[in-house]
């Protein structure tokens, strides 16, 4: 049987064509109808090795073993980094800037800690390139994004960022459940289900719901600051 395990093999094709680093880029969370969306990224180079085993796309993964690769896969990365756009934010800006502005705050992460990304690559799951509006003067003429159709399935560094953002996306949703109750985000994690519907039925949205996804226009006041992830 042929493997379906993400391998390396675009990222050092990448290398070897003079990229000098490969940020693997995904993002969580563009579908729900509460909380943030969320980009992960994972950098390798010519000196990562093979992915940890078992890694795949966090959408083919059970949440236990998202869980045990999180840690594995931080290790793995050369750099590891998440950035999020509240839904506050989606609302102000709309969805696509806000993975945009999410993405450049995972990278001014990875910047942060003395990463020079002058020459790397980001590869993105897809056909649209999302990104380069988003970059700025700063990143724009230092980064080149390509992009792959399920890049998450068959791109190794690609299927990182993808559990990155998962796991870390679903742990801030299951802390908010505590706080905002009723909408059974423990299971759903801000997605669309019956009993998140349910939930907002019976207690109308929460300040973490995406208004105006649930044409409930009025809910929160747009002049008002951005709270908890801006």
């Amino acid at each position: 049987m042929v493997s379906t395990a993400p391998t390396l093999r675009l990222e050092r094709a990448l290398l070897r064509e003079g990229a000098r680093l490969v940020i693997g880029m995904d993002e969580v969370g563009r579908g729900a109808i509460a909380g943030p969306v969320a980009v992960g990224l994972s950098v390798v180079d010519l000196d990562t090795r093979t992915a940890p085993e078992g890694l795949k796309d966090s959408k083919l993964l059970a949440e236990h073993r998202r869980e045990e690769l999180h840690p594995k896969v931080a290790a793995w990365s050369r750099h590891a980094a998440v950035g999020m756009a509240s839904n506050e934010r989606i609302e102000r800006i709309g969805i696509i800037a806000a993975l945009g502005l999410a993405a450049r705050r995972a990278l001014d992460a990875v910047r942060e800690e003395g990463v020079d990304l002058i020459g790397a690559v980001v590869l993105l799951d897809g056909s649209h390139d999302w990104l380069t509006p988003a970059l700025g003067d700063s990143l724009a003429g230092a980064l080149r994004v390509t992009t792959k159709v399920r890049a998450d399935r068959s791109c190794a560094a690609v299927a990182g960022a993808s559990v990155l953002a998962k796991v870390t996306r679903d742990r801030l949703m299951i802390e908010r459940d505590a706080v905002h109750p009723g909408y059974v985000w423990t299971s759903n994690k801000g997605y669309a289900s019956s009993e998140h519907y349910a939930g907002i039925a019976t207690h109308g949205a929460s300040a973490l719901h995406r208004w105006s996804w649930l044409k409930q226009p009025g809910l929160f006041d747009l002049d008002a600051p951005v709270a908890e992830i801006a």
